[in-house]
């Protein structure tokens, strides 16, 4: 098991967020909020189509449309910009799929691709999700790692347990950045209204734009 020490030291360097380490990041603005995220360099095809369309401004305007407290906020759907309200949505995007990249985690401020269901779990071209979650238990990750054979390390079950998650996405969905500021706008987002017959979208729109900031 890792030493108190250790540990810290891991969390305080995930949720860091320095720009000058390498990575790139990105501001997501919404109208409860801004959450700066990561983009890892482990997800290159992932990493750079978010940058692309990001720079393209395809972003901005697009709507949080999906919201699941306990579990996920998704947007990124161009069919969101302007859209009636209860209209459901979640099918648009930009013509095109990313090969999936998969192995970072779920944990609470994960950033991943959405996908539709596909033997090759190839992404979204455009839609994404950022990770609410919830507490995690170490029979959860039992189940799910025996379930999919690939057992959680001494390190991944610290992080689910301290910070929590949607572990049961593991090793199905890429998730290839992290929020590492706004967790209030993430917990914000997550406490709106929803109307269930029309995909989980919010009662209110809840707009983004995305800029790159380095």
């Amino acid at each position: 098991m890792m030493t108190r020490l250790f540990f810290a030291l891991l969390i305080l360097a995930t949720l860091s967020g320095c720009n000058n380490d390498g990575n790139t990041y990105a501001l997501i603005s919404t109208n409860m909020g801004d959450m700066k995220v990561k983009l890892y360099n482990s997800t290159p095809q992932h990493r750079d189509n978010f940058i692309k369309l990001a720079e393209e401004g395809f972003y901005d305007g697009t709507l949080f449309h999906r919201i699941i407290a306990g579990f996920m906020i998704q947007g990124g759907d161009p069919d969101s910009k302007d859209a009636p309200a209860g209209q459901s949505l979640g099918m648009g995007g930009p013509g095109y799929t990313i090969p999936a990249e998969i192995g970072a985690l779920h944990l609470t401020g994960a950033l991943a691709a959405a996908r539709t269901s596909n033997p090759a779990k190839a992404s979204s071209g455009s839609q994404f999700y950022i990770v609410h979650g919830k507490p995690v238990t170490d029979m959860e990750l039992d189940q799910i790692g025996q379930r999919a054979g690939r057992p959680y390390s001494d390190i991944q079950r610290e992080l689910y347990k301290e910070l929590g998650g949607t572990p049961q996405l593991d090793f199905e969905y890429t998730v290839f950045g992290e929020v590492v500021e706004g967790f209030e706008v993430i917990d914000a987002i997550a406490k709106v209204s929803t109307n269930p017959s029309a995909g989980n979208r919010p009662l209110e729109d809840v707009k983004m734009t995305v800029k790159i900031l380095n």
